[in-house]
Parts: structure tokens; C-alpha cells; sequence
């Protein structure tokens, strides 16, 4: 009736206690049209099973329109609105553990706000991706036909990628259902949709008439093989201790890096042949050599004051300069000044009004490519006796992150964001408290960003994206005057058409960073007035990492605050980067990249290293990253579905720290929800199929201790979602199901409803329905799937009551307290001589304190080791001190002289020999 079972796991499902073995496949089989909902009124499965619960559920929702701020609501809501966007994910993408976490918390705030009864708006949305789509459409083209974008032509090369993303864009979306996330998929936007592009050129229009938009030739992030500008986010850093070599796109060979080279200038007119020796780590740039600089206060150089030395190839002298940014014990002292291909040095020369000479074209060529330049500039100065030595040098060397080429400072027009009066009011609006930045150690990196930031670079020579709405006038006729000339621009933009001019729209298209400023407001049609602008935005709360708080949530604030002349949230709440369980960033180098949809589906070792070889790993990367998948998943990725995946990830999001992901413990969800699944099923059997929920009668102590700690999480889990405080929120609803509810109420329960006093029976059945229902209502929010499930097998206490868990009303303490909560140190003495076995509850704390000392023992050897305190930052080491502390339970003796366990989760301290349980409060 309710699925079936693969053939080799026929067998009954194992005990409890050895559920850590595949349980078996249990799947929902019954024909279930897509939007239809799914038929709960066969037997329930032996045993919890991911494939089974999650099947059919989320077409029924969206098709019944539980994720659309209209449903069940009026307008105006007395309960307030909530409204938050998602941060759109590229068009590109799949699902990584980010996405996953991201989502996980969004959406169960999402939830909990809905089941308040807000008029509830969690808004999708998808990002062009400007370089990312661009590079995966150019290789596609290259590898089925063998063509290049230029080849093709701008429009012909467009057509292409709206081709793509017709068949492809959408792969995301799909992802997200997967995890449950409850968006209004009716009002997904994509940021080049129409509507949205239409913000896009309004808002560029506005601020560029303002004088903030502005066009500059300036030193600029270029990739050579993108042969484009690019962000400071797409540049990866990476750290060389040495001499090493790299591959670098265009080159057979791989190229040297980490090494100084010291070469000699010659000082013009000295009768001694006086030289001034400088080091470089880019050899090359030294044809692009305007100056040498050395600190004011060098005793060394002093005597050089008014000179200059000579350029060995070119007809050039470059003068001494004396600036404070020399560091005096560094080499010589001396440096090489090369305004058009460093950033410091473009700095140097600004003061100096030294010239900027460029030396390279947009693809990195000096008529030599400049990696092979590299080799005959350091030839050419052998050649001449000027070489002084190479010695290894600890450097960062900066790479594309899209074509994993060697980033280069070159000079080249652009189009800039002027910044500084729109950051002031950015940074104002938190100092004020008008928009609220968690965790609070954020705000400081915050101010430091507002009070040093610099203009923003905003175009890209792209095909993909917003083209500039800008024109280049080109006078064909010199003998027109510059005032008929502007005469005769209005006079083209008004469609007359003028013989003596040309124009020429800008071939350089925006920022990705730009449109994705003004998401917020940009998916309400601004500036059109609608309807949902007016009431969605502002909106509520902004919910992204940590990574992106300059390049994405301060530009979104500084946007919004320029063009609509409000904030465009009230709070951000930023979380934590998710690493692996050793610590370690997650990279697909190291093999410790986790798709998401592994942990919900589970694979198999083989299946992770075949996805390794169909990624863009260097193959000498492959077999590294291998091990490091052998090494952290011997056996694979076991299932655990989608509910423990959310839920776990919850757990782990504290404030201010990062996820150290173990897979395990997500699994420990995963049996989590087994428990669920069995004390739900035992509930209704003791319910039974006559049961009507009603008012409460006379409970008995026990009835009434499980109703205050039912209060008790349900009030801890509302504060902790109104202060984001995730952990404690798991941490309640886990707590109450799993050692109050199961592992004392319902063995409590066991002999009552078998017994003769059908009072106390009906008074416990009432009180076991308002557990299941508050409790369920409770979780819902992290754990939909499987609430849903549950919940829909329970009878309902009004005719009128809510189709969905996800539209009910999530509960009040009020809904569980029959025994209010007197005092922190009250204790609860219940009597359970002959109902609880003491022998077997002690068992059940030991095995507990042996796992808690395990885990307290690992903490332990990790301290010890010696590497430890010079490796771990301090505030690391402090919060493991804590840890080892919590993992570790403590014993103590009673004053008649029985041994008692307090476990790090149990409410229970067993009495040997006495048949009394004591719950703690």
C-alpha cells in the first residue's frame, strides 16, 4: 500500500539500536499526479526513509499556492509583512554546501514568519553571471563546433546564450525544490528580464547625470585571456612560500614564480659608474620603468638627490624619487617605479606626476607574449652585466578565477561608481541603528569598509550582460562648432538625424555587482510604481554570507539608499562559511568538496571519484583530491535526505564561527528523524482510530512535566528565531523530542495506556496528541518534509484546521503549559517506581557518557598535539576549551553514597537501587 522494498532488503527492519545499517530503500510508489496531493491513509512504513517522505509533497504546495504572501492573508496583515530576497545564484550554477546552507536558514525563517501569520515573501531569483555564462557558452561553442565568439559575431554569439539558458538556466531552480526552499516561484525574476533591465539602464541614466558615474583611465584587475576587466572578488590569491612553477592558459611550459631578481640602473653622469641595484618579482614591467624611489630618510641615497639613472634599452632616464612607501630594510632600498602596471607604483607616480607608460596589450603581449618577454628582458640585462641575482621570494601571486590566468594591473578606460558620499550614508545608517549588521563584530569590518572605500569599476568587456547605455560622438565635420556640435547631439537623441555626426553605442557591459545592487527593488519593476513595491519594499531582512558583505549587501545599501532614499532591508543577519570536519576551505583540489544532493541521495565512493574526473581538475590534481575523498569518505556519503541535511546545518550555524561540516553528525540527524517517524507511529497506535482531540482534563504529574517542557522549547525556539540564534533552536526541539517525549514520556506512557483507569488513559492520550501536534508544528520550519508527513496522519482538532503544516500556526508557550515554569532551580519529583526500568535507563546514560567522553578524549589529543598552539588562532583555541568542556559529562555521588549521571542531553539522573527518577527543570 505505501511503497515498496528492493528486493535484497525484504528482511524486517534491525532494532533501534543497530539502525546505524541501511534501513533498506523504502520508496513512495503510489501514482501521484504532480500538484496532487499525497495519499497518507495506507499503513506507515516500518521505518523512516528519505525517498518515501520527500516524494510528492512540494508540487502540492507550490500548486496550491502555500508560498505566495496572498495566501490566507488580508491586506492590510496586522501581523505585519516579512519580505526577503534571495541572494540570486548564478545561472551557471548547481548546489554546493553554501547554496545549501544559505537556504536552509532562509527558508526556515521563511516558514516560521509564515506560520506567524505575516504576509510572507521569500523572493527567487537567478544572476546572468556575466563571466562565468559567457566562458561556459564560448567553451560549448568551441568544443561541439569549433568556433570562438568572434568567429560567430556579438548577436549570432547571443542568441547562443539566451539559447543556453533556456535549456540549461533553470537547473538551480529545480535544486532549491529539492531542498524544500518555500519561494514564490510566480515572481522569480532573472536579472536580465526586461522588467529588470529597465532598472538597470534607469538607474545608470540617474547616476551618471548625477555626476556619480563617471568615465576614467585608471589601473584596473585585467584578465588576459578574458581579455576583460574583473572584480576583486573573481581574483584568487594564491601563496607561494618559494620558487614554484604554475600553469599558465597560452603557455606549453609552466611558468617560474616566487623569485626576487635584482638588476643594476646605472647613475647617468657618474664618473665612478655608481649604480642603483633594484628588485622585481615581474622582470618584464622593467620596459615599463619610469622612476626609482627610494625612503627620504635612506642615509644610502641622500647624495643622489636631483639625479637619475638610465634605462639599458631605452633612449629614457628615469629620475630618483624619494617616498615614504619604500620600506628602507627591504633588499636594497631601492625600488623600480612602473606607474601602468602596479598599484603601488601607480600610487608613487600620482604623487610624483611621474607618466604611466603602458607596455602590454589587452591580451598580456610586449610583441612578445610577456611570460616569454619575461626570459629575454632577464637575457638582454645578463647580456649587459646590469644581472645581480635571483633569490627565492614568499609572494601572492594573483589568478582569475574563471580562466585561472595570471591577473594583471593594466591601465585601461573604464566606467566608475564615485563612492564616497554614498558610503557615508551607508555607514551613518548603522551608526544610527537604522539598519542592523549581525553578528555585531561585522559592523566593525563594515565602517572600515565605508570609511576606505574606493570608486568601483563597473565595466566589462563582456558580450554577456547589460550593455552600457552610452554613446561615442564621432564629428565627421571638423569645421562644425563645438556649440552646434552639442546642439546637434540633443537634436540625435531626439531621432533628427545629423550628417556631421556619428555615434557609436559602448561595446563594454556592466558589472554583474551593479544589476545584483539593485535586486532589491529592481524585482518590484522600479521605477514603475506597483503594488508590490509599495509593499514589499523595503523589505525585511537580508540573509548572505559573510564573503559578501562589501561586493553584494554594501552595494545594495549604498544603491538603495541613492536612488529610492530608503534602506533596502532593516536587518542583515550573515553566516558562517561552511569548511570541512578538518577545517579546511573546501576545494575541489583537496576532494572535500560535498555537492549537497550527495548528502540527501548518498553515493558511493566510486561515484565521488567519477565525479572528480568529469570536473576541470588538473589530472595531476585528481589522484590528490582522491585520497583526500578516501581518506574522508571510506564507505561514501551514506543518505540522510534532505530534512537532517537542513536541520544539521542549522545546528551548526553559531554566530561568528565557522561550519566545520562532518558529515556523521548529519547523519545522527538522519536517525533523528527515525526517531520521529517511530514515536509517531507508536503515538497513533495509542491514540487509536476513535480519537478526537478535546480540551484537556485532570493530567496526572507526569502529563503535566511533559507539558512544561513542551513550553519550554517552544519558547526557547520563538526567541531563538527573533535572534537568530540557530543552535539553540535545534538544540530545544531536539532535546524535547529526543530525551523528554521519547526517551522518558512515552515509556512513562507505555503502562498508562495499557492500564485499567481509562481517565487517566484519555488524559494521556490528549496530552501525547498536543505533544505531536505542538511539536511538530515546531520543527516544520528546518525539518518540512518529514513534519508534513506526520502531521497529515494526525486527526485535527477544528474541521476548519490549515490543509498544510507549512500554513499553521506555529506554536505559542501557551499551547503546551499546563504547569507553568516557576523558577529555574524548581525541580519536578515524579514518581515512576514500576513504570521505568533503572537498570536499562542507567545503561542508556552510560553508553551516552562513554560517547561524551570519546568526543572529550579526541578534543583532548587535538590540544596536545604540539603543532596545536602555533597553528590554531586563540579564539579557536578558547571555544574548544569550551567544547571539550560540554563533551565531557560529570559524575558525582549521592549523599547516600549510590553513584548518579548527569549526561550532556539528559533531563534524567537515575538512582541506583531506587525505582525514582528526578526531572530537572
Amino acid at each position: 500500500m505505501f511503497g515498496s522494498v528492493s528486493s535484497s532488503e525484504q528482511k524486517k527492519p534491525k532494532p533501534e539500536k543497530k539502525e546505524k545499517r541501511d534501513p533498506g530503500v523504502i520508496t513512495y510508489d503510489l501514482p501521484t499526479p504532480p500538484g496532487e496531493k499525497k495519499d497518507v491513509s495506507g499503513a506507515m512504513p516500518d521505518s523512516y526513509s528519505p525517498q518515501y517522505v520527500e516524494a510528492a509533497w512540494y508540487p502540492w504546495w507550490e500548486q496550491q499556492g502555500f508560498f505566495k504572501p496572498e495566501y490566507g492573508v488580508s491586506a492590510p496583515n496586522p501581523r505585519g509583512v516579512f519580505m526577503m530576497c534571495i541572494p540570486p545564484p548564478n545561472v551557471t550554477g548547481s548546489l554546493h554546501l553554501g547554496h545549501a546552507l544559505t537556504n536552509a536558514i532562509q527558508d526556515s525563517l521563511t516558514r516560521w514568519h509564515r506560520m506567524r501569520g505575516e504576509t510572507t515573501l521569500w523572493n527567487p531569483g537567478c544572476d546572468h553571471a556575466g563571466i562565468a555564462t559567457q566562458v561556459v557558452v564560448e567553451k560549448k561553442l568551441w568544443k561541439e563546433r569549433g568556433l570562438n565568439r568572434h568567429q560567430l559575431g556579438r548577436e549570432a554569439f547571443l542568441e547562443e546564450v539566451w539559447k543556453w539558458k533556456a535549456e540549461k538556466g533553470d537547473r538551480i531552480y529545480h535544486q532549491l525544490k529539492k531542498l524544500g526552499s518555500s519561494l514564490d516561484w510566480d515572481r522569480a525574476c532573472f536579472t536580465m528580464d526586461p522588467k529588470l533591465s529597465a532598472t538597470v539602464t534607469e538607474a545608470f541614466v540617474r547616476l551618471h547625470e548625477e555626476g556619480v558615474i563617471y568615465r576614467s583611465t585608471r589601473l584596473v584587475n585585467w584578465s588576459c585571456t578574458l581579455n576583460s576587466a574583473i572584480s576583486d572578488i573573481e581574483v584568487d590569491k594564491k601563496e607561494l612560500t618559494g620558487r614554484t612553477l604554475l600553469p599558465v592558459p597560452g603557455y606549453k611550459e609552466k611558468v617560474e614564480f616566487g623569485v626576487l631578481v635584482s638588476f643594476a640602473y646605472k647613475v647617468q653622469g657618474s664618473d665612478s659608474d655608481e649604480e642603483v641595484v633594484v628588485a622585481t618579482t615581474r622582470i618584464e614591467t622593467m620596459l615599463g620603468d619610469v622612476a626609482v624611489a627610494v625612503h627620504p630618510k635612506d642615509p644610502r641615497y641622500q647624495h643622489l638627490k636631483g639625479k637619475c639613472v638610465v634605462h639599458p634599452f631605452l633612449s629614457r632616464s628615469l629620475p630618483i624619487v624619494f617616498d615614504d612607501f619604500v620600506d628602507m630594510e627591504f633588499g636594497t632600498g631601492a625600488v623600480k617605479i612602473t606607474p601602468a602596471h602596479d598599484q603601488n607604483d601607480y600610487e608613487v607616480g600620482q604623487r610624483h606626476r611621474l607618466e604611466a607608460i603602458s607596455i602590454m596589450d589587452s591580451k598580456g603581449a610586449l610583441g612578445l607574449p610577456r611570460f616569454e618577454a619575461r626570459k629575454a628582458v632577464l637575457a638582454a640585462l645578463k647580456e649587459r652585466g646590469l644581472f645581480r641575482g635571483v633569490k627565492d621570494n614568499p609572494m601572492v601571486v594573483p589568478l582569475c578565477n574563471r580562466s585561472k590566468d595570471v591577473v594583471e594591473p593594466l591601465l585601461r578606460p573604464q566606467w566608475y561608481v564615485r563612492c564616497g558620499e554614498m558610503a557615508q550614508a551607508a555607514s551613518a545608517a548603522v551608526t544610527r541603528g537604522d539598519l542592523r549588521i549581525l553578528p555585531e563584530a561585522h559592523q566593525r569590518t563594515w565602517h572600515s569598509w565605508m570609511d576606505n572605500i574606493r570608486d568601483w569599476c563597473i565595466s566589462r568587456q563582456l558580450w554577456w550582460g547589460h550593455r552600457i547605455p552610452a554613446y561615442f560622438i564621432t564629428v565627421h565635420d571638423p569645421a562644425v562648432p563645438p556649440g552646434e556640435v552639442r546642439k546637434a547631439i540633443a537634436s540625435c537623441f531626439l531621432a533628427v538625424v545629423c550628417w556631421a555626426l556619428g555615434w557609436q553605442r559602448d561595446e563594454d557591459v556592466l558589472d554583474t555587482w551593479f544589476s545584483s545592487g539593485l535586486f532589491p527593488f529592481s524585482i518590484f519593476g522600479w521605477p514603475n510604481q506597483s503594488e508590490d513595491l509599495s509593499v514589499f519594499y523595503p523589505g525585511t531582512l537580508l540573509e548572505t554570507g559573510h564573503d559578501i558583505l562589501f561586493f553584494w549587501v554594501a552595494r545594495m545599501v549604498m544603491l538603495g539608499l541613492k536612488l529610492t532614499g530608503k534602506l533596502p532591508f532593516r536587518e542583515v543577519y550573515l553566516h558562517a562559511i561552511v569548511r570541512d570536519a578538518h577545517g579546511r576551505k573546501m576545494s575541489k583540489s583537496l576532494g572535500n568538496v560535498i555537492d549537497p544532493l550527495d548528502v540527501i541521495h548518498g553515493v558511493s565512493l566510486q561515484g565521488l571519484h567519477d565525479q572528480l574526473l568529469n570536473s576541470n581538475l588538473d589530472p595531476s590534481e585528481v589522484e590528490k583530491a582522491k585520497e583526500g575523498q578516501k581518506a574522508d569518505f571510506p564507505a561514501g556519503i551514506p543518505e540522510c535526505g534532505t530534512d537532517a541535511l537542513r536541520f544539521g546545518l542549522c545546528a551548526y550555524t553559531s554566530q561568528g564561527r565557522d561550519i566545520n561540516l562532518d558529515v556523521n553528525r548529519i547523519l545522527g540527524y538522519r536517525h533523528f528523524c527515525n526517531k520521529l517517524w517511530n514515536a509517531t507511529k507508536f503515538a497513533l497506535r495509542g491514540l487509536g482510530k476513535g480519537f478526537v482531540p478535546s480540551p484537556e482534563g485532570h493530567e496526572s504529574l507526569v502529563d503535566r512535566w511533559i507539558r512544561s517542557r513542551l513550553t519550554e522549547a517552544v519558547r526557547l525556539s520563538n526567541e531563538g528565531f527573533q535572534a537568530y540564534d540557530f543552535p539553540a533552536i535545534t538544540t530545544a526541539q531536539y532535546s524535547f523530542w529526543l530525551y523528554e517525549l521519547c526517551d522518558v514520556y512515552l515509556e512513562c506512557l507505555k503502562p498508562v495506556l495499557n492500564g485499567v483507569d481509562q481517565v487517566a488513559a484519555e488524559c494521556a492520550r490528549q496530552t501525547l496528541y498536543t505533544c505531536l501536534d505542538v511539536g511538530l508544528r515546531l520543527l516544520s520550519p528546518f525539518m518540512p518534509f518529514v513534519t508534513e508527513e506526520l502531521f497529515q496522519r494526525l486527526p485535527r482538532r477544528t474541521p476548519k484546521a490549515p490543509a498544510s503544516l507549512c500554513v499553521t500556526p506555529y506554536p505559542e508557550p501557551s499551547e503546551g503549559c499546563a504547569v507553568a515554569v516557576a523558577s529555574d532551580r524548581c525541580s519536578i519529583h515524579l514518581q515512576l517506581q514500576g513504570l521505568v526500568d533503572p537498570a536499562r535507563e542507567l545503561g542508556k546514560l552510560q553508553a551516552k557518557r562513554s560517547e561524551a567522553q570519546r568526543q572529550a578524549q579526541r578534543l583532548q589529543e587535538r590540544r596536545a598535539a604540539s603543532s596545536y598552539s602555533a597553528k590554531v588562532p586563540l579564539e579557536v583555541q578558547e571555544l574548544r576549551k569550551v567544547d571539550e568542556a560540554i563533551a565531557l559529562p560529570q559524575c558525582s555521588t549521592n549523599r547516600d553514597g549510590s553513584n548518579k549521571i548527569f549526561s550532556q542531553h539528559s533531563l534524567l539522573s537515575v538512582w541506583c537501587g531506587q525505582g525514582v527518577c528526578r526531572g530537572l527543570t
